[in-house]
């Protein structure tokens, strides 16, 4: 076998075996043909026949797969000594003094835990005992983690459960999306405008005599389509929410620790005068050990240990995680993995921006740093999502070894989070073959000559036609949540159906 391992199943086997052990609710990427890895290192990915895969959305192995520096710390404090936290030890302490030293200065109390879904959990109970208020408020399409707790606040989970799945303490803002989102590029101040919308939530709630812990809220929107908030949203709702005895929690276990080149936290986009008052982070912070935080301020801590109850993470904050963390830091100062993150994010958006120019199908060109999103449409001016085309791209990406997905409401959006390591030639790479394919797709479709109604126009499904904004969504909405299209022209050989059940990358 390639790579000096030795294959132990087949990959039919394994397939087999994954299915009968594993809960089917667990997905794998590309379904109709999954990828087996076998190793991986820096921007690669390998299968159990030696072909190598770009990997252009894996955000986990965040300064590179396998990174050698990362690896030996591991290996090195790992035959040392693992314990749990409540010994005192020099690596936690250290990592503790290190992350911080990346936040605001009232950012200063750290809780280690496993993962993001375990940091935002702990977050929001911190939230809730700070003055004793239970609602939250989370924002449209949002994802913060697959704890129950989570799913709650989650309407890109709760949504495919049904209309009546929404707890009662859970509220939803519009999210900030200024290409689709209820306040356009067009509108001369939509940060205030999301913003107002939050504060009309909160005097709801308050009629209704119920109180705010919360404003949670990714520091950039990832599974909700890569969404960049406009700057001066956060301030604004953070201003009203503290006012209704709330705290801000943003989330970065998607974006966090450098992924925007200019700054080390997303949040740090909206400017200086913003602070939160809880950081959960997760995801790239141990380079695909698992390992997480929440960090918070000195009088949210003090709040939280005057509960009376002890709070114990059996893993979190162990010497061998903290030796990770600390290696990860090391290796994106050590690297200049932020530098590279804004010279090849900028080169990737001009490249995309010559996209955009060129095809009709590209609606939209979005990112920062190495977080990067396209949004294809079947219509520029309608802004209609190609759903069934954002797929096959993928797909058609996949085949010339280049792993890419596609996200966002209407899983129409092409999802750019890659290691950051990725270069400029990888990233031209990259382009060079959507250019292609969205060139065949346009052709095969028609779009090219003016016509652009896509393959999805072939779905059977009921139309309104010369309905609302609202309604088309509904309608693409519902069309993702299971109706199949068969494409006439030939283009699509099989029924391309969009799964409801999301995999979250």
């Amino acid at each position: 076998m390639p790579g000096g391992m030795e294959e132990r199943y087949s990959k039919a086997e394994t397939l087999a075996l994954r299915r009968k052990h594993i809960g089917p609710s667990c997905k794998v990427f590309f379904a109709k043909d999954p990828l087996k890895i076998v190793r991986a290192q820096g921007q690669y990915m390998f299968d159990e026949t030696g072909e190598k895969y770009l990997d252009c959305i894996n955000n986990v192995a965040h300064v590179g797969h396998s990174h050698p520096y990362v690896t030996k710390a591991a290996t090195k404090q790992m035959e040392l000594l693992n314990t749990n936290s409540r010994f005192l030890h020099d690596n936690l302490v250290q990592y503790a003094q290190r992350l911080t030293a990346t936040l605001p200065e009232k950012l200063s109390v750290c809780y280690f835990v496993n993962s993001g879904s375990e940091a935002n959990d702990l977050a929001l109970r911190l939230a809730r005992q700070y003055h004793g208020h239970q609602d939250v408020i989370t924002l449209e399409n949002a994802y913060h983690g697959h704890l129950t707790s989570l799913i709650d606040i989650s309407p890109y989970k709760f949504n495919q459960l049904g209309k009546d799945s929404k707890k009662e303490f859970v509220h939803v803002a519009p999210s900030p999306d200024i290409y689709r989102g209820k306040y356009r590029e067009d509108h001369p101040d939509p940060a205030s405008a999301y913003a107002e919308e939050v504060k009309k939530i909160i005097e709801e709630t308050q009629k209704n005599g119920r109180k705010i812990a919360a404003f949670i809220a990714e520091s950039m929107q990832s599974c909700g389509g890569q969404v960049i908030p406009p700057v001066g949203y956060f301030q604004k709702v953070a201003e009203y929410v503290r006012a209704a005895g709330g705290v801000f929690i943003a989330d970065e276990v998607q974006v966090g620790f450098g992924r925007v080149g200019k700054h080390f936290w997303a949040f740090q986009l909206q400017g200086e005068d913003f602070v939160p008052d809880i950081v959960t982070m997760g995801k790239p912070i141990g380079n695909g050990h698992p390992m997480s935080c929440v960090v918070t301020t000195r009088e949210i801590a003090e709040s939280f240990g005057a509960s009376g109850l002890e709070y114990f993470n059996t893993f979190g904050g162990n010497p061998v995680s903290c030796a990770i963390g600390l290696a990860v830091l090391d290796v994106i100062e050590k690297e200049d993995l932020q530098g590279n993150a804004t010279r090849v994010g900028n080169y990737l958006l001009e490249l995309l921006a010559e996209q955009k120019k060129k095809h009709p199908l590209v609606g939209d060109i979005r990112g920062i740093g190495l977080f990067v999103g396209v949004d294809l449409v079947k219509d520029q001016q309608k802004r209609t999502p190609a759903t069934a085309e954002a797929l096959h791209l993928i797909y058609k990406l996949k085949e010339q070894k280049i792993l890419l997905s596609a996200d966002g409401p209407h899983r129409n959006v092409l999802k750019f989070k890659p290691p950051m390591c990725f270069t400029m030639e990888n990233a031209k790479h990259v382009v060079e073959k959507i250019d292609v394919l969205l060139t065949e797709i346009e052709e095969a479709t028609g779009m090219k000559t003016g016509n652009n109604i896509s393959a999805n126009a072939q779905c059977k499904r009921k139309t309104n036609e010369g309905g609302s904004q609202a309604e088309s969504a509904n309608e693409s909405t519902s069309h993702m949540n299971g109706a199949a299209c068969r494409q006439e022209n030939g283009f699509y050989p099989e029924k391309c159906s969009v799964p409801s059940k999301r995999i979250i990358t």
